[in-house]
């Protein structure tokens, strides 16, 4: 009954974290600045209608069912990015005070991406920085995942992708350095709550020559976005990857040595279950 006890209170003291913590460059510019709370009030609650069925049956997570059902994604955004699991993860986790909070809860949105001027999906209107704020809706949590990565892929985030995506540490600095958060303790915050939770435990380390070639693709992208009109972030096209079909003879463990990943790694990024493959199945390997 006791633990019962301090872990609500650690939901309740996450969710007012969240709302507390001034997240600057996540905030972004309302794309709706004129909106009044009429407009904001209706559509809401025609967001609400459409997905009570959702909201009524929402079980709340704790934090050992938050990581386990967000798992996965963060591991394959960090094998796509290079940006480590665990911070995606407590990230995710302080934003959204586990999941619980209304805007992951009605939104699906677990890191509070605000609407920008490029933004084409739906909306929810909530009191942030200002009234009314605009938030992104998604369609299901790993849609709000997959943006997340995508935000990050901008020029002022481009040096954290040269850190080594086992380096959470650096990572938690480098992002508050980079203006992603205005809370001056912010890195301590994520820190905190990956060593916690053992959320480290989902970083993979990579080879050198696995990095540089990840490196390479990842900065090549943001480059390639600079000094070009913004587009929407949640893009239904996926990285430069590279097919494979499976010869006789391999293992998932001999293709993984063969592109300088892990057996897990090549798993996530193809969704595979069981360790055995089939002659001429074709296989997503990280380039």
């Amino acid at each position: 009954m006791n633990q019962r006890i301090v872990h609500c209170l650690l939901i309740v003291v996450l969710l007012c974290s969240a709302c507390a913590a001034k997240r600057k460059a996540v905030i972004g510019s309302n794309s709706n600045p004129g909106i009044s709370s009429r407009e904001a009030h209706n559509n809401n609650e025609q967001l609400e209608r459409e997905r009570n069925a959702a909201i009524q049956n929402f079980v709340p997570y704790t934090a050992a069912a938050y990581i386990q059902r967000f798992k996965a994604i963060a591991v394959q955004e960090m094998n796509l990015y290079g940006i480590p699991a665990s911070i995606t993860l407590a990230q995710g986790m302080f934003e959204s005070g586990f999941g619980n909070g209304s805007l992951a809860k009605v939104a699906n949105n677990h890191f509070g991406i605000k609407c920008t001027s490029d933004w084409q999906g739906r909306s929810y209107y909530k009191n942030d920085d200002r009234e009314n704020d605009c938030f992104r809706v998604y369609d299901n949590p790993e849609d709000s995942f997959r943006d997340h990565s995508n935000f990050l892929k901008r020029k002022r985030y481009a040096a954290l992708f040269e850190l080594d995506k086992n380096d959470y540490e650096s990572w938690a600095y480098g992002l508050k350095a980079a203006g992603y958060a205005t809370n001056p303790k912010y890195p301590e915050l994520l820190i905190s709550t990956i060593q916690k939770y053992h959320l480290e435990q989902y970083d993979r380390p990579e080879g050198e020559v696995q990095k540089i070639k990840r490196e390479d693709r990842v900065l090549t992208e943001i480059n390639s976005t600079i000094n070009k009109p913004a587009q929407d972030t949640l893009s239904k096209s996926t990285p430069d990857q590279r097919l494979y079909a499976v010869r006789q003879g391999d293992t998932l463990y001999s293709i993984s040595r063969r592109f300088g990943i892990t057996v897990d790694e090549l798993k996530t990024l193809n969704h595979l279950i069981a360790d055995t493959v089939k002659i001429g199945q074709l296989l997503t390997v990280v380039k």
